[in-house]
């Protein structure tokens, strides 16, 4: 099915987040590298196998129609039961479309939902989770944050019976024992890097100068950018031209100067970009703008993650965006609510990781979200609802 059938169910819910930025980090500093080109001055890739490897990927990535390859067994619906979602903040688009999706999935099921926003600061986390625990919930969802920095709220709940589940809560899926979750909900970060970096490659025919966005103050975001960096190197006329650390919470107001920088400093030579959050180039487009640059041409623009309605927008409008790694948002909503399900019924954590897909303006069908198909009627079914 094409994926305009998502856009009625998805984008309300998520048209709301279609502008705001995420709040992290603080660090700042670019390095420059090598410029691109090929080697000997060729117009041929000098790395073949690389490329026909990641022209493979990318053409499954793109794929609208895959078939859902989630669970399709599990418990019936636990009636009568509240969870608390904390938001690491509600100004992040991801957190609240997931905070979506868990919503819905929940009045599916007839449970209760309370949010409960981080505003972004550790001071606001602790007490949102704090607030959590007073409230006496079933079941907590850990919103984008790291439970580490809330440990002693963390045992609490451990302690008082309450499973956790987090949303890119830490860098790996699936259940952990320290800090205790009983499941994780992300993608893998190594696919989502090594996807984004096999798009440039493939999209460029082996030879591009890039421009790598990342903030360092934060593990997750470093560990993705430092793995695209590593995939790009496979491709000997893939050029890393800069790799800019802006911290999340300045990349409003540094994006804009770092960019102008930049175009002036490589011009033509600077031919991809790509970004560990899809709002720099949110940031990056008045700049390139002012630069002369069109916004369908170079810089080509990929970011790895989130896929908020926004960057949908830039990309459908072909605005200095030109493709997607998006996480599954109210996908992974439904998911949070069937292992909490799962945990209820005393029975394991699905194990499920949703794969990686590509969003472009070829294949978006004008949707401003992506999810896998059939995700809906494959839960209802489990939960008997």
């Amino acid at each position: 099915m094409h994926p305009t059938r998502k856009a009625a169910v998805t984008a309300t819910a998520l048209l709301a987040a279609a502008t705001i930025t995420v709040v992290a980090g603080c660090e700042s500093d670019s390095t420059a590298e090598s410029v691109a080109g090929s080697p000997d001055g060729s117009s041929r890739p000098g790395c073949p196998t690389a490329l026909a490897e990641a022209k493979r990927a990318v053409k499954t990535a793109e794929d609208v129609n895959s078939p859902w390859a989630g669970p399709t067994g599990g418990p019936r619906a636990v009636p009568d039961k509240t969870i608390v979602y904390i938001a690491q903040t509600l100004t992040n688009p991801g957190v609240a479309g997931v905070a979506a999706g868990v919503q819905e999935a929940a009045d599916v099921v007839g449970w209760h939902v309370r949010t409960i926003n981080g505003q972004g600061t550790s001071a606001g986390i602790k007490a949102a989770f704090d607030e959590a625990l007073a409230l006496g919930p079933d079941g907590i969802v850990v919103g984008g944050f790291d439970p580490t920095s809330v440990a002693a709220q963390v045992e609490q709940a451990d302690a008082a019976g309450i499973p956790l589940i987090g949303w890119h809560a830490l860098t790996a899926p699936g259940p952990s024992e320290t800090p205790k979750l009983f499941s994780n909900i992300t993608t893998r970060v190594e696919e989502v890097a090594k996807i984004s970096a096999d798009w440039i490659i493939a999209r460029s025919n082996g030879r591009a100068g890039v421009v790598l966005f990342t903030d360092a103050s934060i593990p997750f975001a470093k560990r993705k950018s430092d793995l695209i960096k590593k995939e790009l190197s496979t491709c000997s006329d893939v050029k890393l031209l800069s790799y800019e650390n802006i911290p999340i919470p300045e990349a409003n107001s540094l994006t804009i100067e770092r960019v102008s920088s930049l175009a002036s400093r490589f011009g033509d030579r600077w031919t991809h970009s790509a970004a560990i959050n899809d709002l720099y180039f949110d940031h990056a487009a008045p700049a390139l703008r002012a630069a002369g640059r069109e916004g369908g041409g170079a810089p080509f623009n990929i970011g790895a993650g989130d896929g908020d309605p926004s960057a949908f927008q830039r990309i459908n409008g072909k605005e200095f965006q030109a493709a997607t790694v998006p996480e599954p948002l109210s996908e992974q909503g439904w998911q949070i609510i069937d292992e909490f399900n799962r945990a209820f019924a005393d029975k394991p954590a699905s194990g499920y990781v949703a794969p990686v897909h590509i969003t472009t303006a070829a294949n978006s069908g004008g949707a401003l979200s992506w999810d896998s198909e059939g995700y809906r009627e494959a839960y209802r079914k489990i939960w008997a609802k």
